[in-house]
Order: structure tokens, then C-alpha cells, then sequence
């Protein structure tokens, strides 16, 4: 194993996207965070958040690059228990902070969103079971087992709160990992299958999903209701045209798109800065995630490529689950935009996995 100078091009593609986003989150955020009794009518609310959670995330990422990566797999359990615990204290009165009839943060003096701590135990985890049976993988009991029981407890818990988006998150990142950890490609492709239909299922087990897919399919039939968020996010996207209204001149975040700073940030760019700034955003994501997919191939061990495809497929995943969401191809549901979205527990995450990337990268295999 060779130490080699750390990925700058992924370091510095990341750095942009931060800053980047808390430009866009104090763009998309200020007249709402301005005009509501949930911020305390404070307009910097949001960018305030950003910032705090940039300046962790800093710490974190900077961390992670510098802590040989090889030693969380000693910590995978560890790390993996205490993700649980943070999701169980979310149904804990006193702890757990209930919005809009989900229970999905918990307050202790820092509100948090365990699900994203979850999200990068879970890879840490999964990366180490798997590059310590990458001879055994294609045995269900070893090569997919093991994770899709992981997965059942992670949906039990999930739909508790209730959080189907984080479901389907952890449900492809679990199935990329084992895909290419080398599982076995009938066992993948049933589990497969069945995955589906049991997601089916759940989308249509409630009547509020049922609905969101029926909207989702002929949006405009549902427009001052169940689709009025896709709507006004397509608005917002068609207003913006090639080059966009001008950084700070969104028209729809002026209360007429819902959760403009989070989950529709996209639209919110899109309209500020056109067809061409969204483009060159995605061009960006596309940077980073070529980068995490070299530092994978270029690993120099098991452990090192299975932990950095996991956090290159997260990344990816909710990208495209993201902007799909949007842009009107796939059925609403809320999931952040990585290192753009509002949400502090989302960037510090991020962020530190992306230092653990860079770790990597400095003790990659020579080209």
C-alpha cells in the first residue's frame, strides 16, 4: 500500500458543492424562513443552519481524510449499534421531534435526522461483512442474507416514522453493494423481484401513497392538491429557461413551491439560473461521482472498494432520486439533495464521507 497525495479534484469538486449550496439554500430559504412562525421569523434561519452544519462537516471531512479508513472496520459493530439506538430515540417522548406527522428527528440540544447517520453505518458495515466473506458471496447465508435482514430492520423502523423515501434509499443502496460485492446473480435477481413487489405493496398499503402515485401519474389532474408540489416545481423549472431569472430572483419560492430549500432546491436553481446552471450542476455531480468510482477500482483492498462504492452509490442515488423527483419522472417522495439540500445531519454526513473517499484515495493502488 502506497501513501499517495489525496484525490484534489474530488476534494475540491466537493468544497465547490458546499458553498455552492449555501448560497442556493439562503437564495431558496429567506423569504419563507422570513415569513414563518416555525423559524421565528428569522430570514437567515436556514443559512444559518447551513453554515453550522458546513463548518462540522468541515471538521468531519478533514477528520476522515487524516483516519485510516481500515479502522472502522473494527468499528463497524459499534458504530452500527449506535445508529440504531439514535434511530429508536425518534419514538422516545422528550427526544424524538415530531413535523408534519412524522417522527424523523431527535433533539439532544443539536436536532438531528438519525437516518442519515444510518445510511453511512449501514455502508461502513456492509463494506466490512462483505470484504470479509468476498470469498463467500455467492452462498445466500454470507452474499445476501445477512444484509437483507439489515434491510427488513431498517424498513421496520423507517415505516414507524413514517419515512418510505429513506426505505427506498437504503433498499437500492443495499442491492448495489451486494451486486457488486458479488453475490449471486439468480439469488440478486429474486431478491430482486421480490423487492418490487413488496415496494408495490407498501405504496399502495396507505391511502396518502396510493394517492402521491395516482397524482404522479396524471399530475395536472391533481393539481391543487396531491400533485400541486410537482406542478409548481415544473413551473418553476419551465420559468427558468436557458439562462434563468438571475441568482435570487425565483418567483416560485415566494411560497408558492413548498420545501424550496430542501427537497425541491433543484427547481429553485434551475429557475435562478437556467437549463445551463443545472446542467453544469449535474455535470458536477458527475465529476464526484466518477472520482468515488475511481477511487473504488483503484482501492487497495476489499474493505477500501466496497466502502467507497457505497458512498459513490448513495451519492448517485439520491441524486437521481432527487432531481427525478423534480423534474416529474419519478413519484414524489423527499429525499435531500447531497451537500445542496437545507439540512444539517444531510451535509455533515455527506461531507464526512466524503472525507473517508479521500482517505482512500491517499492509499490507492498506483495507476
Amino acid at each position: 500500500m502506497n501513501k499517495r497525495a489525496f484525490d484534489y479534484t474530488l476534494l475540491v469538486v466537493a468544497i465547490v458543492l458546499v458553498m455552492f449550496g449555501i448560497v442556493m439554500v439562503f437564495s431558496a430559504s429567506f423569504y419563507y424562513a422570513e415569513n414563518s412562525a416555525n423559524t421565528g421569523y428569522d430570514g437567515y434561519f436556514y443559512f444559518k443552519k447551513q453554515i453550522t452544519g458546513a463548518a462540522f462537516g468541515l471538521v468531519a471531512m478533514i477528520a476522515l481524510m487524516f483516519f485510516d479508513y481500515n479502522r472502522l472496520k473494527k468499528l463497524r459493530f459499534w458504530l452500527l449499534g449506535v445508529g440504531a439506538l439514535l434511530m429508536a430515540l425518534v419514538f422516545v417522548p422528550g427526544i424524538g421531534v415530531e413535523l408534519n406527522g412524522s417522527r424523523r428527528w431527535i433533539n439532544l440540544g443539536i436536532q438531528l435526522q438519525p437516518v442519515e447517520l444510518w445510511k453511512l453505518a449501514l455502508i461502513i458495515f456492509m463494506a466490512a461483512g462483505i470484504s470479509i466473506n468476498k470469498d463467500k458471496m455467492k452462498q445466500f447465508k454470507y452474499g445476501m442474507l445477512p444484509y437483507l435482514i439489515l434491510l427488513l430492520i431498517s424498513a421496520g423502523l423507517l415505516i414507524l416514522q413514517p419515512n418510505f423515501s429513506a426505505i427506498v434509499t437504503i433498499a437500492l443502496l443495499t442491492f448495489v453493494m451486494m451486486l457488486v460485492g458479488g453475490a449471486n446473480l439468480l439469488q440478486f435477481g429474486i431478491m430482486g423481484v421480490a423487492g418490487i413487489g413488496a415496494g408495490g405493496v407498501a405504496m399502495f398499503a396507505t391511502q396518502y401513497r396510493a394517492d402521491r402515485i395516482f397524482a404522479y401519474l396524471d399530475p395536472w389532474a391533481h393539481a391543487d392538491d396531491k400533485a400541486y408540489q410537482t406542478i409548481q416545481s415544473l413551473y418553476s423549472i419551465g420559468t427558468g429557461g436557458l439562462f434563468g431569472r438571475g441568482l435570487g430572483n425565483s418567483r416560485q419560492k415566494f411560497l408558492y413551491l413548498p420545501y424550496g430549500e430542501s427537497d425541491f432546491i433543484f427547481a429553485i436553481i434551475v429557475e435562478e439560473l437556467g437549463f445551463v446552471g443545472g446542467l453544469v450542476l449535474l455535470t458536477v455531480f458527475g465529476i464526484l461521482i466518477w472520482r468515488g468510482v475511481r477511487i473504488a477500482l483503484r482501492a487497495p483492498n476489499a474493505f477500501g472498494t466496497m466502502l467507497a462504492t457505497g458512498v459513490t452509490a448513495l451519492i448517485a442515488i439520491q441524486v437521481f432520486i432527487n432531481v427525478g423527483v423534480v423534474t416529474g419522472l419519478v413519484p414524489p417522495t423527499g429525499v435531500a439533495l447531497p451537500m445542496i439540500s437545507a439540512g444539517r445531519t444531510q451535509l455533515v454526513t455527506f461531507m464526512a464521507s466524503i472525507g473517508i473517499l479521500l482517505n482512500i484515495s491517499r492509499q490507492r493502488e498506483a495507476a
